[in-house]
Formats: structure tokens, C-alpha cells, sequence
């Protein structure tokens, strides 16, 4: 390319380089870039004589080497997402392709590794457009014109103030990442969607419909669905901005929709993390099953059933002594010797039970429903009350009753 006159050694030390910005630094103009405008002026292969070059190059001399962007030349890229775009070519400075250490930059890299690698399709952020004409110049200069590969620029992901970045994850408490990710400067943990507690079918689902649609209402993706129903020309041309109550929203549907097998070792590991070893595998299954529907994460899961497998250890004491009562203490401890007395024990049996014996009471049904729900679980939490009791069985939930009764009075 240097010999074609397409690329040339360029010599400019650091301060020289930083001396051009600001001799050239106009209020019109305040960021110079080396470009055709400014080339002719520097220590650059163009300017020089040849003897000169050669004494430098031979003499190890630090340089770059910078493509040469034509001066009068109107460049075309054929995007497969935003048709025909134009580029006048003198607005466009001179990349540096080789740096002055041997080692390519990425404008030389990424063109070498498509070629040999025989990409076909270049899909990349719509950030690389101001770079395309040096790249689209290259593939051109290189001599490899005819093997270019189609090109996509994607739309960026926004976040609250542009385009998403890691710091959002910082500053607004969402993953930006698919796994948790350590910032080798800081050492900071940022928080993956995995570790957060998202599905992988939600988290793919979320993502395709960020910039796309299949011109349709549907929402919810199979990554079957997906294949069968993408095409590039749905793909939008503007930012898309990320909502993370959106993509938590697609999660908990996700939850809803997959068997329960699907994600049970993930939960069941989030369970022992936190000191509760299930053992009993049949009981585990049916438990995510009662409360998957009111589970937007994973790790929804642990504070939405623990008490299943854990006795409470503190009582929302302040949710029942208000409207606590002599008559409501009875009414349990009745309660208590009738279901010691039945054989029955399922969900439907027990609440007809319990509304049958507060009627006889003259107690509403509605005023014991919360306390008993405290007894169980601890607090103003959980699934339907007497799914819990059933869950539990008859003598753990006579046990629960029975400890929670002195805490109330």
C-alpha cells in the first residue's frame, strides 16, 4: 500500500503531534485531525525526500504507518440495515494502521482477520460507521474487493443517558453484562444477568426484540421462533433503550412458561448458598411450581418459599397484635385439635375447615386468614395460605401454630 500510495510512513513524535493541534486548534475547528488538510505540513513519506525516508527507516526511526483517505472521492457502503450510505472521503483523517511498536491497529486487524477468515456477513455497532470508508478503502487497496463481506450496522442499546455502558450497571443497579464481570482497572464486580437471576431463553428473548420486531404484537420468542422469524430488514435503524423492567418483566413470564425441571438446579443451588439443603426432591418440585408465578427473578424463588423448608425464627408481630384478641387466640387452639382429629389433608379441605369453624366462632374468616399466614411463613408473604398449610403437611402446621400462639399474646 506504501509503494501503490495508498499508506505512508509518518515520523511526528508525540509533542509534535500535539504541537499540530494546537497550531491548528481554530473555534470552528477545535479537535484538528491529520488529515489531507494537515499531511502536507508534518514529517510524513509524503513531503519527504526519499533518501530521507530511507535513512530514517533505516535508522529505526519511530513512525506510524497512516492510510492515505483520498481527497476528492465520494465512498458507498451498501448496508444490509440502512440501505446506501455516502461518505465524503476528505472528512475523514488519516488512521493510523500500523503503530509505531509493529503491531496493527484495529482498522488494519479486523480487515486482514475478515479476509482470511472469509467472513461473509460483518455485523457491528452503528459506532464503527465514521470508520467504514477507512475499512471499505482498504478492502479496496489490499486488492480484495470482490471477497468484501455485506455489511450490518446494528442499532446501539441506550441506556437513561445514551449509549449503555457499564457505568449504567454502576449507577442504576442493572446488569449490562451476561455474567458478572470484574473491571481489571478498579476491581469493581458488576453483576451479571446469570447471577442476577435471569433465564437464558428470557435473556435471548429480551435482546432480539431490542431494536427488532416481527411486525406482529407477540413478545414472548422461542429461540426456535426466532430463527424461523428473523429477517435483517426488521431491524431498526435508531437506538433502541433499554428498559430493565421490561426485560425483568420477559424473565418472569419466562419462569412462568418453562417447567419447573428446566431451572431447579439453579435454584436449588441458590437454596444451599444460603444454608437450606433440600433433600427432599419431590416436595422441591412442587414448591416451585406453587410459587414460580409470583417470581420476576431466580433468586425470587428463595424469599418466595424458604419457609417451606425452614421453620420462622421472627414473627411480623406488629401485622397481627393491633386486631389480636382472646377469641382469635381460641379459635386457633380449636382449630388446632379438629385438624389433630382429620385425615384429610389438602388445600381445599383445610380452608372449607377453617371458614366453617370461624363462622361458628362469629369470627370472619378474612380476620384470620393474615394471622394464620404469619404463623406459617413470618410476615405478610407467600402463596395462597392454606396451599402453604397443605404444603407444609398437618403436623408441621399444627407445630408452627402452636409456636407462633405465645408470640401474640
Amino acid at each position: 500500500m506504501v509503494n501503490d500510495g495508498f499508506a505512508y510512513y509518518a515520523f511526528d513524535t508525540p509533542e509534535e503531534l500535539e504541537q499540530m493541534r494546537q497550531n491548528f486548534k481554530t473555534d470552528a475547528n477545535p479537535s484538528p485531525q491529520y488529515d489531507h488538510h494537515i499531511r502536507m505540513q508534518m514529517r510524513n513519506s509524503l513531503v519527504m525526500a526519499k533518501d530521507e525516508v530511507k535513512h530514517l527507516l533505516d535508522a529505526g526511526t519511530r513512525h506510524v504507518i497512516r492510510i492515505r483517505m483520498p481527497e476528492k472521492e465520494t465512498i458507498t457502503l451498501n448496508d444490509m440495515i440502512r440501505g446506501e450510505i455516502h461518505f465524503d472521503a476528505s472528512v475523514v483523517d488519516d488512521k493510523v494502521l500500523l503503530k509505531a511498536d509493529g503491531m496493527p491497529t484495529y482498522h488494519l486487524a479486523v480487515v486482514v482477520d475478515d479476509y482470511l477468515m472469509k467472513i461473509t456477513h460483518a455485523f457491528r455497532g452503528e459506532e464503527w460507521l465514521p470508520s467504514a470508508p477507512v475499512h471499505l478503502l482498504l478492502w479496496k487497496y489490499l486488492g480484495w474487493e470482490k471477497d468484501m463481506p455485506q455489511w450490518a450496522h446494528l442499532p446501539l442499546i441506550l441506556g437513561p443517558n445514551g449509549k449503555l455502558s457499564k457505568r449504567d450497571a454502576l449507577k442504576y443497579g442493572f446488569p449490562v453484562f451476561a455474567t458478572n464481570w470484574t473491571d481489571p482497572k478498579t476491581g469493581e464486580l458488576i453483576q451479571g444477568f446469570r447471577e442476577k437471576g435471569f433465564l437464558p431463553e428470557a435473556f435471548i428473548n429480551f435482546l432480539a426484540l431490542l431494536g427488532w420486531n416481527d411486525g406482529t404484537e407477540q413478545e414472548i420468542f422461542s429461540k426456535e421462533q426466532l430463527i424461523e422469524k428473523f429477517s435483517i430488514e426488521r431491524v431498526h435503524s435508531g437506538g433502541a433503550k433499554f428498559d430493565y423492567e421490561k426485560a425483568k418483566w420477559f424473565n418472569h413470564e419466562w419462569i412462568k412458561e418453562l417447567p419447573v425441571t428446566s431451572y431447579q438446579l439453579v435454584v436449588k443451588k441458590l437454596f444451599e448458598e444460603r444454608g437450606i439443603v433440600v433433600n427432599d426432591e419431590d416436595k422441591f418440585m412442587k414448591v416451585l411450581e406453587l410459587v414460580k408465578g409470583r417470581c420476576t427473578l431466580l433468586t425470587d424463588f428463595y424469599d418466595q418459599s424458604y419457609f417451606f423448608f425452614k421453620a420462622p425464627q421472627e414473627y411480623d408481630v406488629n401485622a397481627v397484635k393491633p386486631k389480636w384478641s382472646g377469641g382469635k387466640k381460641r379459635f386457633f387452639e380449636l382449630f388446632i385439635e379438629e385438624s389433630k382429629a382429620t385425615d384429610i389433608w389438602e388445600s381445599a379441605f383445610i380452608e372449607d375447615d377453617f371458614k366453617r369453624l370461624a363462622m361458628m366462632q362469629d369470627i370472619k374468616p378474612g380476620e384470620l386468614q393474615l394471622p394464620l399466614r404469619v404463623m406459617l411463613v413470618g410476615g405478610k408473604f407467600g402463596p395462597p395460605v392454606f396451599d402453604i398449610a397443605a404444603m407444609l403437611g398437618k403436623e408441621e402446621t399444627i407445630q408452627r401454630i402452636q409456636n407462633a400462639l405465645g408470640v401474640f399474646d
